[in-house]
């Protein structure tokens, strides 16, 4: 455990964000440096099997240290941090013995981490926060992950007393830009099942996902002078715009939560010529899903008879709900929620509102729940994780490999 704060500190000051609209894997070579790096940290702890493929895809092997035939278990977390807000020259600051007040972040450009705001924070008074200087995010997604696998990878090899099976541990790039798992060797991991420690506060334990696409809305227009425009203008953001206003107000993110669904427009550009709305789409539920994707093309046919033919729509699936997947071995959720009973954490089981490589990994054969790496407020400068947090994942961690050796009769 004493080599998990320095781990952690060492991997977020490493710039790894990935890139959307990038054609490579990794989609930025910056993510290389934390991987060779991860790699030969693996090699020093006495991990075997260690790997790297062309696509900086890692993998590593714990064997099994018991007789009895025990499933092949795997941990799976992803080095890239969110292209939505900087990862460069991370300056992470260390609060002890949290005092439940603000924590000034900045204070030239006054930014604070308020508990007024951010009401759990004041779940952790008297511990150890991890936070940012305020001009970056942290990086906790999910670099605390990776910093809790191999704490728990570690601690298993120095407690041989521990009897577990064969372990499996993956690092994966990409996975903020949803192409975490598209690469990923499922037959050469060889796990039965995985879990990857992704999730955010202590006891979060997920088997449930959004259905997830994205879609793209062009517009065509012509562009005329203004003074002569009559019946022969046809403005491009002008049609973007009544799209826009066909979608129903209330189901954006920050009105829903749960597992209620929502449209995200998180991008719009646009001239008299041509303009372009960029969304993404979001549903628990598969047919309310189909719902929400048949309702753009609604809009579409009914815009297009309305002012001619100028709007397409593309629109492209991107992971499903892992439930279906997970559900027929629940087993794999109840032992991490016995896991985390036998260390006193409450677990916390409810839908994930959003994706982790878990949910693309259990279409493809690796049924993959979600749990708890301890970070809060993802992918912004307010992002936090308190150390303690992360010391109960890797607890759990090691649990779950005991616990899936003791239960084999």
């Amino acid at each position: 455990m004493e080599k998990l704060l320095s781990r952690f500190l060492d991997y977020v000051t490493t710039d790894t964000q990935s890139a959307p609209y990038s054609k490579t894997t990794p989609s930025t070579e910056k993510q290389w440096d934390l991987a060779k790096k991860l790699v030969m940290e693996l090699h020093q702890i006495g991990m075997q099997e260690v790997s790297i493929d062309e696509n900086a895809y890692i993998m590593a092997t714990l064997p099994s240290n018991t007789d009895k035939k025990v499933p092949t278990i795997g941990f799976v977390s992803h080095f890239d941090t969110s292209p939505d807000f900087s990862g460069r020259n991370v300056k992470p600051q260390i609060i002890e013995n949290y005092d439940g007040k603000d924590i000034v972040l900045n204070k030239l450009n006054n930014i604070v981490l308020s508990p007024d705001y951010f009401e759990d924070l004041k779940a952790y008074i008297g511990q150890t926060l991890i936070t940012t200087d305020g001009t970056t995010l942290l990086g906790a997604d999910d670099k605390a992950g990776i910093a809790e696998i191999i704490t728990a990878m570690e601690y298993l090899i120095q407690h041989p007393e521990i009897k577990h099976g064969k372990i499996r541990i993956a690092f994966t790039p990409d996975e903020e830009i949803g192409r975490g798992a598209h690469k990923f060797d499922v037959e050469k991991f060889g796990a039965e099942w995985a879990y990857t420690m992704d999730g955010s506060q202590v006891g979060e334990l997920e088997y449930e996902n959004f259905n997830a696409a994205k879609a793209k809305i062009t517009v065509s227009g012509k562009s005329v002078h203004p003074g002569y425009a009559k019946n022969k203008m046809v403005n491009a953001i002008g049609i973007a715009n009544d799209y826009l206003t066909h979608l129903p107000p209330s189901e954006v993110p920050e009105h829903t939560t749960g597992r209620e669904g929502f449209f995200h427009v998180h991008k719009i550009k646009g001239e008299i010529e041509k303009a372009e709305i960029e969304l993404i789409i979001r549903d628990h539920d598969a047919v309310h899903f189909q719902a929400r994707k048949d309702l753009l093309n609604d809009i579409k046919e009914k815009l297009n008879k309305k002012y001619g033919e100028f709007i397409s729509l593309t629109i492209e699936d991107q992971y499903k709900n892992m439930r279906e997947k997970v559900e027929p071995v629940f087993h794999i959720v109840e032992i991490a929620e016995e896991a985390m009973k036998s260390l006193q954490i409450e677990p916390i089981i409810k839908p994930i509102r959003g994706g982790t490589d878990g949910s693309q990994l259990s279409f493809m054969g690796l049924p993959c729940p979600n749990i708890f790496a301890g970070g809060h407020n993802f992918h912004g400068k307010y992002e936090y994780v308190p150390l303690e947090s992360m010391e109960k994942a890797v607890l759990v961690i090691a649990k779950i490999c005991e616990l899936t050796a003791s239960q084999i009769r």
